[in-house]
């Protein structure tokens, strides 16, 4: 990929594969739910089990629906910026002088 314009149209550019966050808190969060899973595949039923699974699959689905607008809205953020920036540079930069 030469450059980021080609991997997004190649479609070799995914984001929300590159985020693997250290931060401790959201380790241990990662951790209490991994235990507190297994503590519910012990205690209860196979069905019961799968009902709740599907549930924590729908969790997982609305929180890539809701981080994928995030994602979105930041960028278009961050551009509004750029062309805030660019749109008004040449006055900054008349005025300082």
């Amino acid at each position: 990929m030469s450059n980021i314009l080609e991997g997004l149209f190649y479609g070799n550019l995914r984001p929300d594969e590159c985020i693997h966050p250290n931060n401790p808190e959201y380790l241990l969060l990662t951790r209490k739910i991994s235990n507190a899973m297994e503590a519910y595949k012990e205690r209860l039923s196979a069905d019961e089990f799968d009902s709740l699974e599907k549930l924590v699959d729908l969790l997982g689905e609305s929180t890539s629906i809701y981080s994928a607008a995030s994602f979105v809205h930041g960028f278009r953020m961050g551009a509004l910026m750029m062309v805030e920036v660019y749109s008004e540079g040449e006055d900054f930069v008349q005025r300082k002088i």
